[in-house]
């Protein structure tokens, strides 16, 4: 299961779900406790998983290095393996995922920290296009480290959650774009408010 093959699956199918209701998207109970299980195993390797995810991130994907300005300019991949910025980035990333996964029995909490996520993201300049990536890079990283443990039933699992939160990301995202566009529109451009009180 954990071969180059079941990697490259996973990629291929980690595609847009084509619906907006992030509802929808949630994990099942059975889902939440195999996504919970794993984590016990892959929290360990938490630093490991980020920089792994980053570097195949940046071979996969190059252009998304244009958002992480610091990683812009680097084409040697020992480079970023080695990055101490790469390093912390990663971190906070894992850090993401920890406490989502620690939300998954509580999924306004979860709903409410992806969200706040999504909308700092449109102040990072990271466009909603490379979520889904991180999510399967993530998949392909953590494979090894669970081993024989990874089935495709678990893939599935962490592809629930991922689809989850990336939509309540880009919903975030697109609600701080409206925002910054309402707030940059001049007073004499915007809709004239009626009173409607009697």
């Amino acid at each position: 299961m954990g071969c180059a093959i079941s990697g490259l699956a996973a990629k291929a199918d980690f595609g847009e779900k084509n619906t907006e209701d992030a509802a929808a998207l949630r994990p099942s109970e059975d889902q939440i406790q195999m996504i919970k299980d794993s984590w016990r195993v892959i929290r360990d390797d938490i630093a490991k998983v980020g920089i792994i995810m980053f570097v195949r991130l940046f071979e996969t994907h190059p252009e998304c290095k244009d958002v992480f300005f610091l990683f812009r300019d680097v084409q040697d991949l020992e480079r970023l393996r080695t990055s101490r910025e790469l390093r912390a980035h990663g971190l906070r990333v894992m850090s993401f995922i920890e406490k989502s996964v620690a939300r998954l029995d509580q999924l306004e909490r979860l709903e409410v920290l992806a969200l706040e996520l999504g909308k700092s993201h449109y102040h990072y300049n990271a466009p909603p296009k490379y979520y889904s990536y991180v999510g399967a890079e993530f998949i392909s990283a953590v494979q090894p480290i669970l081993k024989e443990q990874w089935t495709a039933e678990l893939e599935e699992a962490w592809k629930t959650m991922f689809h989850y939160v990336t939509s309540l990301m880009k919903r975030g995202y697109k609600e701080e774009s409206a925002r910054q566009h309402h707030l940059t529109v001049s007073p004499k451009d915007r809709p004239e408010k009626r009173n409607t009180a009697l």
